[in-house]
């Protein structure tokens, strides 16, 4: 289906736009392909391309247009279990198919099916014009470029080519996508100047886990397009292309008032609460209770009718469940009626993109309100650079705050007591940074909490005990006795020995 750009640029008319039958191109490009242009998908094999290709076609057979897979590297066969496994039919799309279905060639067939090396490239291009003039598609495949050059030889010979392909294709009412695999030495430059728009695909490798696909559109004459590099994946159904979040393209009104805990004690530490459109880093060692005191707004979300959701890269449901029933927290029922969704996150299968795009549809399709990452330490090991680690947070973070969400980030450090290190710093992301840590006295470990760091307004500097218990979790009044109590080895300069209270 052809659609018209929403808005004219310099004062030109709009111009028709094509569907390139991925949604997640279509909304990088703002709409899609140009109508009546040439572009290319350029990657390594195993990349994607023939898929998208494919995607592309089949979006205009379903549109009832006619359309044409020109096929120099992959037989009809192959074609047909790309689709089956895809859960696709090739029924209405055209295959113009030049490489032999078999080793002796049929004498009814010789001037449609050939080797490509066995034939001059003019006679190649020539049977492929002809074909197109046949069945006068508005979309041609041609797969592969590759081919093409092999029979041209030199470079000078094959620009030739493709500009008399482009010159032909011009002239007809028709958009051509050219699929390149990239075996030349060196990059083909001379092939990006000539097409419309140029698309890369790539494949990645990393030392452990699942491989990374990635996508970046190089080039787009007149059409303005989300640059960067784009996750995808490779599903049944075709391409699932996740576009690179821009937070400034995402924005909607909504009241900054107080999310309550659902605990008083810690409502009042927060000098009222976290208030909607803003973060929280609970940062703190292993087991100190992070996740615990998240859980509590998640469950107090849902008991005000509000959706939640738990990204868990580190803990499964299960431990979230038993943790949740031992501090008396009723979770269970709020999984059951979906108002709170837990999701475990794989950070060896899942990339930062599809994991971005998750947070999304959570907020956009299932109104999440409270979003909670358990924890950045997983986050971390899901990129395949961390140097982009923070770039790519400061985005979604700014995201989830123009959408009106409360997002609580959970942080564990290395160690448990005395001095401990932090795998990275996000705090000045964070608009509210409450530490966590344990400490010891009188033969005993407890657990303190301290707001450390607040934007939105006020609130208490004290430090205080908390205890995680089968009533929830409690807190005591400030620790005015004790000194040195985040060193892990606090001193107490009271006049009575601690026990057991929350003195």
């Amino acid at each position: 289906m052809i659609t018209t750009a929403s808005a004219a640029q310099d004062g030109e008319p709009d111009l028709p736009r094509v569907s390139t039958g991925s949604e997640g191109l279509d909304d990088i490009l703002g709409g899609g392909f140009d109508a009546n242009r040439m572009y290319l998908y350029e990657g390594r094999p195993g990349t994607g391309k023939t898929t998208i290709a494919l995607q592309f076609l089949l979006k205009g057979a379903r549109n009832g247009e006619r359309v044409l897979y020109i096929s120099l590297s992959e037989t009809r066969p192959e074609l047909d279990l790309v689709a089956q496994r895809h859960g696709w039919s090739l029924e209405g799309v055209d295959i113009f198919e030049l490489v032999p279905a078999e080793t002796t060639l049929d004498p009814d067939r010789e001037l449609t099916v050939f080797h490509p090396a066995e034939m001059e490239l003019n006679e190649t291009t020539g049977l492929i014009f002809r074909e197109v003039e046949r069945i006068n598609p508005t979309r041609v495949v041609l797969d592969s470029l590759s081919e093409l050059r092999l029979l041209a030889q030199n470079p000078l010979r094959y620009r030739r080519q493709v500009l008399a392909l482009k010159h032909f294709f011009t002239n007809r009412n028709c958009t051509v996508v050219l699929l390149d695999d990239l075996s030349s030495s060196q990059d083909d430059l001379q092939l990006h100047s000539i097409a419309h728009g140029v698309v890369m695909l790539e494949q990645l490798a990393l030392d452990y886990g699942a491989e990374r696909r990635r996508l970046r559109v190089i080039k787009m004459r007149g059409i303005r397009f989300r640059g960067g590099f784009h996750d995808f994946t490779i599903e049944r159904g075709g391409l699932r292309i996740f576009p690179r979040l821009v937070a400034a393209e995402h924005h909607k009104a909504f009241l900054g008032e107080f999310t309550p805990s659902g605990n008083a004690e810690i409502d009042q530490l927060l000098g009222g609460g976290l208030e909607r459109g803003t973060n929280a880093l609970l940062i703190g060692s292993a087991g100190v209770g992070k996740s615990s005191l998240a859980l509590t707004y998640a469950i107090a979300a849902a008991e005000r009718g509000e959706h939640a959701v738990f990204f868990a890269f580190d803990e499964g449901r299960g431990t979230v469940e038993a943790r949740a029933k031992s501090l008396g927290l009723p979770v269970e029922k709020h999984f059951a009626s979906g108002l709170i969704r837990f999701q475990q996150i794989d950070p060896a299968e899942q990339s930062p993109g599809e994991f971005a795009a998750n947070v999304r549809k959570s907020v956009e399709a299932d109104n999440a309100r409270i979003v909670i990452i358990d924890s950045l330490n997983g986050y971390l090991n899901a990129m395949p650079d961390e140097r982009f680690l923070v770039l790519q947070m400061h985005e979604l973070l700014t995201y989830l705050g123009q959408q009106g969400v409360m997002t609580i980030l959970i942080l564990a450090q290395h160690g448990l007591v005395g001095p401990m290190e932090t795998p990275l710093d996000i705090s000045y992301l964070s608009d509210a940074v409450l530490m966590l840590r344990y400490f010891e006295s009188a033969g005993t470990v407890r657990r303190a909490l301290s707001v450390v760091k607040k934007r939105s307004g006020h609130h208490e500097h004290t430090i205080r005990e908390f205890r995680l218990t089968g009533a929830g979790i409690t807190l005591g009044p400030p620790l005015k006795n004790f000194s040195g109590i985040f060193s892990g080895t606090p001193q107490y300069t009271g006049t009575t020995m601690p026990g057991g209270s929350l003195e």
